[in-house]
């Protein structure tokens, strides 16, 4: 009687239907879509529906970009720009972690500069970059200084969030087992918090990336935002899009 009642009354699990709620990554599609669309811009080109004032060929473009690395200009350009981009993001996002685990822990540092970090969010930082070139001249200092601002406000926004997000009941359970408040931070919340903030890091470099570019197109002599803008005032679209 009692396996009968167990049979009747236990549901059998319903197989896992349609792939919209579980996507699986496919790992050739973005190349299939990328090499889809540099045929597609080769064809437009060459049949002329696509001008060539408009687009360059690809092909034209990886020449150019075979050329430019022949000439070991390439490297020189990207060593340049990577140094600026580590040594301004490393600054940043050093300065924002630090202090964004710090509004997180502590109440008095959130009160007093959740609202300056508010003001100094939405601020456009390419716009600041006059401002920096009268403070730290035109050379390496002010494009430090532009990526490391604008690596630092988005930095402290997923760094708090992460920390703050922070599932409570393992506080609580770490400190029901006598865990000290150090102890809590180092093996509760900042892990808890890693994946938040690494996920900002991911925002940060790419807002390092668009300031990068933006800076050397003012008063550089070598780097990819310089070697953009010399090719683009001369109007040589293979090299603008090599670089």
């Amino acid at each position: 009687m009692s396996e009968e009642f167990r049979s009747t009354s236990v549901p059998a699990p319903v197989p896992f239907r349609g792939g919209g709620f579980r996507p699986v990554a496919k790992r050739g599609a973005a190349l299939v879509v990328f090499v889809g669309l540099v045929l597609l811009a080769e064809w437009g080109t060459r049949t002329g529906w696509i001008s060539n004032l408009t687009l360059p060929r690809p092909s034209d473009v990886a020449i150019a970009l075979g050329e430019l690395w022949q000439s070991g200009l390439l490297w020189i350009h990207l060593k340049v720009s990577l140094t600026r981009l580590v040594v301004g993001s490393a600054m940043g996002i050093a300065a924002g972690t630090t202090i964004g685990v710090m509004i997180g822990l502590f109440s008095y540092v959130r009160a007093g500069l959740i609202p300056l970090v508010a003001a100094l969010f939405p601020i456009p930082k390419i716009a600041l970059l006059p401002l920096f070139v009268i403070w730290f001249g035109i050379d390496e200092a002010s494009k430090y200084a532009l990526i490391a601002l604008g690596t630092f406000t988005p930095t402290i926004v997923a760094t708090y969030g992460a920390v703050d997000n922070v599932d409570r009941t393992l506080v609580r359970m770490g400190q029901s087992f006598g865990l000290s408040w150090a102890s809590i931070v180092r093996k509760i919340v900042l892990p808890g918090a890693l994946p938040g903030i690494l996920s900002g890091l991911r925002v940060s470099l790419a807002i390092g990336i668009i300031l990068l570019v933006a800076a050397e197109m003012l008063g550089a002599e070598y780097g990819i935002g310089a070697y953009i803008l010399q090719a683009g005032s001369l109007y040589d679209l293979e090299r603008l899009f090599a670089g």
